[in-house]
């Protein structure tokens, strides 16, 4: 009997390396970015098996040895995300050439080593994305995942809503065209007005850029969503861990990650940060639960908008403890 010819399809996975391209091997470990990694490769960083690799082009499996920069490669971790409120005036990078801090020189001790999904600039705050997955990372920042994300945003000026229309138009700044954005104006405060923006996708200063070109010029912005991830009532510097099941449900993951121990609570906002309080307890809420109060724009002087500073609790007035225990007489 004649044997039966293989199918195209059949020949092409016979000749599919075993295992995963190794730059995936080890963003999911942990070590860093696809890309970081494959420029770590090409530096001759990384060895498997013994020999150094200077082409990312390479599957590997669970055998094969590999050690990046003298160190062996740890085992994947399950995939976590964070949720931090980044302080204006940090750094969204690893390490900076002019010397200012990073947002990572501010995160608690004990989290693992993570990557930023995204970025937010030197005098922008909010709502920062923070995963130990590589992976992750580059789903969450792919244009096709479309996550809306949101900023609340103060102008210098009092723009009408007519003046908005080029930004939901789609405009080009620079010969760079940015998307259309959905801008609202919230209200007028003195000589400034907030807006709500919500974009798409994240190009470098998008929205300060798309204002100065329709002459405003914005003075505050704070990101205050990523797709159903929101700042809540979270105070700069401040980290909160995403539920295990949360993030199963709205990333589709395939198992759920191992809880962490919790984080200890007396450095989950850094030192040092200007305005920061201590980060109230509970886990992280995607869009859909209960709504909370927005905290970004707060009024001058350091309150919330609409809120008012919780009564102090002292101690009890003379007359409320009671008349006094007699002293027994000394001898």
């Amino acid at each position: 009997m004649a044997e039966k010819a293989k199918t195209p399809s059949t020949a092409a996975a016979a000749s599919t390396p075993e295992g995963e391209r190794i730059a995936k091997v080890m963003s999911r470990a942990g070590v860093a970015s696809r890309r970081e990694a494959e420029r770590l490769i090409e530096l001759g960083e990384v060895t498997v098996n013994g020999k150094v690799i200077t082409s990312p082009a390479l599957n590997v499996t669970a055998r094969d040895r590999i050690t990046v920069s003298g160190q062996p490669l740890a085992a994947a971790e399950p995939a976590r995300l964070w949720l931090y409120y980044k302080p204006e005036g940090l750094v969204t990078s690893a390490a900076d050439e002019k010397g200012r801090q990073t947002v990572f020189e501010t995160l608690p001790e004990d989290m693992p080593r993570v990557m930023s999904v995204g970025r937010l600039d030197l005098n922008s705050e909010g709502l920062l994305l923070l995963t130990n997955d590589g992976e992750l990372k580059r789903k969450l920042e792919l244009p096709s995942t479309g996550w809306l994300r949101k900023y609340r945003v103060r102008v210098k000026g009092n723009p009408m809503d007519t003046d908005l229309e080029p930004l939901r138009k789609g405009i080009t700044v620079e010969g760079e065209t940015f998307q259309p954005m959905a801008v609202t104006v919230d209200k007028h405060q003195g000589a400034n007005a907030w807006l709500t923006v919500g974009l798409r996708e994240g190009k470098n200063r998008e929205i300060r850029r798309a204002m100065n070109a329709i002459g405003l010029i914005v003075n505050r912005l704070i990101r205050v969503s990523y797709g159903p991830f929101r700042l809540g009532e979270m105070v700069p510097g401040q980290v909160e861990e995403v539920r295990p099941k949360v993030l199963r449900d709205q990333l589709g993951l395939d198992e759920l990650p191992q809880p962490a121990p919790p984080a200890k609570t007396g450095r989950s906002v850094p030192r040092g940060t200007p305005g920061s309080k201590p980060a109230p307890r509970g886990p992280a809420k995607a869009e859909g639960g209960k709504p909370g109060p927005r905290p970004a724009a707060k009024a001058e002087g350091g309150k919330a908008e609409g809120g008012r500073p919780a009564p102090r609790g002292g101690a009890k007035p003379d007359a409320a403890r009671g008349p006094a225990k007699p002293r027994r007489p000394t001898r």
